[in-house]
């Protein structure tokens, strides 16, 4: 995908800069891989059959990853497998490392994540409780009301599904040709680390490793074909495919800015114009 001629004098960022931003966005028609069926079907089918615009600034995160996965690759020496595609059936999916990563267990499958803070707060099940100070408010609106502050919990429910979903179905795809993976891993690097942001949020290090378990394989290939089946009956007939579940659509901030291709979507668009109308009867 080349970039289109910009129409004013000085571009916003290098050419190349930009080149690699569209060369990220994928709008083949092939068989969809693992990450594809992940997202939510309507999203996929979009992004292959629409046209839409995105900010190349929205993109470069995307670009940090894909410069954290080539560096690993260039240092992959000894009996480090690394970025192979394979395939079966249903779908195809590329892993990042696999080998001897961790320790001295040559079965350790690994994947590379570059996220948010607020992504790794979610995936180590950290939150936020109020907690009563044993003081009361002395003036104003709230004198006589209890006072409470935030304080972090590290025992909530771990937010892994999607990233758990990816790398066991990338296990699943060695296993069947062969390969022992006994323990899967993502190391996750946080881009925002060393902010105050990332700090309340209970994210004090660059880099984290977080252990992943097995799901059925039976279940595995039971939720790939469906998405599978779905997505290709709708571009086949080019029909747009039903919403995307909640989980997919991150209740509605997907909707409303993270989906690149939201402005085909009449779902987002309808809870655009919601927000608008609300923002426009509480001015």
């Amino acid at each position: 995908m080349e970039v289109l001629i910009c129409p004013h004098t000085q571009r916003c960022m290098f050419l190349p800069t930009l080149r690699a931003v569209a060369n990220s966005l994928d709008r083949k028609l092939s068989e969809p891989t693992v990450t594809e069926l992940i997202a939510g079907t309507r999203e996929t089918f979009l992004k292959k059959t629409s046209d839409y615009a995105v900010d190349p600034a929205s993109v470069l995160y995307a670009l940090h990853g894909q410069a954290v996965h080539s560096i690993n690759e260039r240092h992959t020496q000894g009996d480090i497998l690394s970025e192979e595609r394979l395939k079966d059936d249903i779908t195809s999916g590329q892993f990042d490392l696999f080998g001897k990563i961790l320790d001295a267990d040559d079965g350790v499958l690994g994947d590379l994540k570059v996220t948010s803070s607020f992504r790794l707060m979610k995936a180590l099940g950290i939150y936020k409780t109020k907690v009563d100070t044993g003081e009361v408010y002395k003036t104003g609106a709230k004198k006589g009301l209890p006072k409470f502050r935030n304080e972090l919990r590290f025992d909530g429910v771990r937010d892994l599904l999607d990233w758990a979903i990816q790398l066991n179905y990338y296990r699943m795809l060695l296993e069947r040709i062969g390969f022992n993976v006994r323990r899967m891993y993502i190391q996750a690097l946080c881009r925002d680390s060393g902010l105050r942001i990332a700090d309340e949020r209970g994210i004090t290090k660059s880099i984290y490793i977080i252990q992943i378990n097995r799901i059925s394989d039976h279940w595995l290939q039971l939720y790939f074909q469906h998405k599978a089946n779905v997505l290709r009956e709708a571009i086949g007939s080019n029909t747009l495919p039903p919403v995307c579940s909640v989980r997919e659509r991150w209740g509605a901030r997907k909707c409303l800015g993270y989906c690149a291709a939201r402005e085909n979507c009449p779902h987002a668009q309808k809870l655009v114009k919601e927000v608008i109308i609300d923002e426009q009867l509480s001015a």
